[in-house]
């Protein structure tokens, strides 16, 4: 729903800028994880290629004046941004809730590129009881200082897992016995008026600022829901309309 160079060395914070093919490949050898890894058009290193396919990094190609915007010091055209948070693998955070005997209420985020945005969604999350945030592995806010401050610290007690395709992601939750919601203004289906019961196992997706849901992952999921609009303005905020449908979720749960 569209809504508006050097060595080997110690640990990185969280929101650091490592560039240099040398100290690069230091990141990507080490058990820091990469949010971001922009490499120059036009160049190779097949060291770096290889490293970042085993640990299913996305390389973005831009051109060398977005590196040079990231720093004017010799970057020899590539540059990595260090992770904010742990990713965590989906599978793992399934079978944790399935343990603690609790009901999976997960939230995928299908390329919200507004770091405020993403960081203001992470706080509802949190309030409301989600227990995983899916990220893309690609075409996702960068989750750094800006995210964190802006999520108040919930990301410091809520999952996040990067997934390389949330197609496949949709499959698994479907696989594992978890209804998948879309929030898209393209749906018939009213959040109020629809027969919809979220007190199970659920999945809700929300889309980007720019095209909302892609429509792959509309396709597939088990069902979608709009949020009724009734003013003049077309759409809502993303991380306004995410805390509209997680509590939709708490209020349903709550009447059980």
């Amino acid at each position: 729903m569209p809504y508006q160079n050097k060595p080997t060395r110690p640990e990185l914070g969280p929101d650091e800028m490592v560039f240099g093919v040398q100290s690069v490949l230091e990141t990507l050898r080490s058990d820091q994880q990469i949010d971001k890894l922009y490499m120059e058009k036009g160049m190779s290193n097949p060291d770096i290629q290889q490293l970042a396919f085993q640990r299913r990094v996305t390389i973005q190609r831009v051109p060398v004046e977005k590196l040079d915007r990231f720093t004017r010091k010799n970057h020899q055209g590539v540059v990595c941004l260090v992770a904010a948070v742990q990713y965590v693998k989906l599978s793992n955070v399934l079978a944790d809730v399935h343990e603690r005997g609790e009901v999976p209420f997960i939230l995928l985020l299908d390329r919200i590129t507004d770091v405020r945005n993403f960081g203001a969604i992470a706080r509802t999350a949190e309030c409301t009881g989600v227990q995983c945030i899916v990220i893309p592995g690609r075409g996702a806010a960068a989750i750094g200082s800006d995210a964190m401050k802006t999520s108040s610290g919930a990301l410091n007690h809520i999952s996040v897992s990067r997934e390389f395709d949330l197609v496949d992601t949709v499959k698994y939750l479907q696989n594992s016995g978890v209804q998948v919601v879309a929030c898209t203004e393209k749906s018939p289906r009213d959040l109020y008026e629809t027969t919809t019961d979220l007190t199970g196992p659920l999945a809700v997706v929300m889309g980007s600022e720019e095209d909302g849901i892609s429509p792959e992952i509309l396709k597939m999921v088990d069902t979608h829901i709009k949020i009724p609009l009734l003013g003049a303005v077309a759409s809502l905020n993303v991380s306004v309309a995410t805390g509209v449908m997680l509590y939709e979720v708490v209020r349903q749960r709550a009447k059980q």
